[in-house]
């Protein structure tokens, strides 16, 4: 089974791919893009960071995230996306625009989509629909025994990008394989 959560944003995507029959860290490829150089070039074992592709337009940044992690995800036999955050303020309408784009060009693929809520996410993996980071990061490094913290953002004090991307993506994805193995 081939199967990708994506945890979509305009300043830091990442996505978990996972490939084999018994879903486990071990085999799950992680790919996030972001803005902080020391953070891009990232080529920790399975977890594979870059830097943002140059955009003159709001456009041209739409687009090219979008061919990121469009050609991340193909091969893959299903793809599930977190949904939108209902509560969220901010730029709301550019990030459902940047959205809309990646949810058509998976279309183009032929790849099906399931999108789960924020809410499901959080829940499934803290027991919490409303959990924080931290929360999030406690039950990642739990399932997985992998403090990636101490790896990619030591200098932090707070769960930040890229690692709060990396952990959601890893539950989406891990959410996704038990509601198709589970059906």
């Amino acid at each position: 089974m081939l199967i990708a959560g994506i945890d979509y944003s305009l300043c830091g995507p990442a996505i978990c791919v996972f490939d084999g029959k018994d879903f486990s860290y071990k085999n799950c490829s992680f790919y996030y893009l972001t803005d902080t150089k020391k953070y891009a070039d990232t080529y920790m074992g399975n977890i594979f960071g870059e830097r943002f592709i140059d955009w003159n337009t709001e456009q041209e940044r739409y687009s090219s995230i979008a061919d990121w992690a469009t050609e991340v995800i193909l091969g893959c036999d299903h793809v599930a996306l977190e949904g939108y955050a209902y509560s969220a303020t901010g730029r709301v309408f550019q990030i459902a625009e940047n959205t809309g784009l990646l949810k058509y060009k998976i279309y183009q693929t032929g790849i099906p989509i399931t999108i789960i809520p924020p809410t499901e996410v959080k829940k499934y993996a803290t027991g919490k629909g409303n959990a924080d980071k931290q929360m999030m990061y406690d039950s990642f490094v739990q399932d997985t025994g992998m403090a990636l913290k101490i790896a990619i953002t030591p200098d932090k004090k707070e769960i930040t990008s890229p690692i709060s991307d990396i952990v959601d993506s890893y539950f989406i994805c891990k959410k996704m394989y038990d509601n198709l193995v589970y059906v």
